[in-house]
């Protein structure tokens, strides 16, 4: 949904609430755990070294309960008090270019391994783009390094977004740039 206008603290948590019968807007839902995405879909993978340690993997993973990682320039996350859970629903409220645009999502599935955590969550119909994107916190015991993970697949889901596809693939470029920022942060705190 794209807006001219900023909405109110009211008016976003009526977004979300209204996105509680809202469904996937895509067929492949938790295809984020397969090693290939579905046909027509732009693959984006990033990662960035966290540190090293057991105690990094601990910041890391709480930080990602946090949300930290959408602690980015220009992107509120709406519902950061939401916990990270199957069927929960948050929205993302971004800001860029003179206007705003208010998308919704829901976690698809959790990640809560001895060496990796995680979550999915994908696209509502209620959001510019149509797609999954995970993200995960991984510890390598034979290396003992951290890893933060982005993998999505993601196409344009509103007709601005096809018009502005480079703008829009330029965005999603810099929040996962933005992310891994946000993540390198958390865990470097004392």
């Amino acid at each position: 949904m794209f807006l001219t206008f900023s909405p109110t603290a009211q008016q976003l948590k009526q977004f979300i609430d209204s996105r509680e019968a809202d469904s996937f807007s895509y067929e492949a839902v938790g295809a984020t755990r397969e090693p290939s995405p579905p046909d027509g879909f732009i693959v984006d993978h990033n990662r960035q070294l966290l540190g090293r340690g057991r105690t990094v993997f601990e910041k890391a993973k709480q930080a990602m309960r946090q949300w930290t990682m959408f602690e980015v320039p220009g992107l509120d996350l709406i519902g950061k008090d939401t916990p990270i859970e199957p069927g929960r629903n948050v929205a993302l409220f971004a800001h860029h270019m003179g206007f705003h645009s208010l998308s919704s999502c829901r976690v698809v599935y959790v990640i809560d391994e001895p060496d990796r955590f995680g979550f999915a969550y994908g696209t509502l119909t209620e959001h510019v783009e149509i797609g999954e994107e995970r993200f995960t916190a991984e510890y390598h015991p034979y290396t003992d390094e951290v890893w933060y993970d982005i993998y999505a697949f993601s196409r344009p889901g509103h007709y601005i977004v096809k018009l502005g596809f480079p703008y829009a693939r330029y965005l999603q470029k810099r929040f996962a740039v933005a992310s891994k920022a946000a993540m390198l942060r958390a865990v470097q705190k004392p």
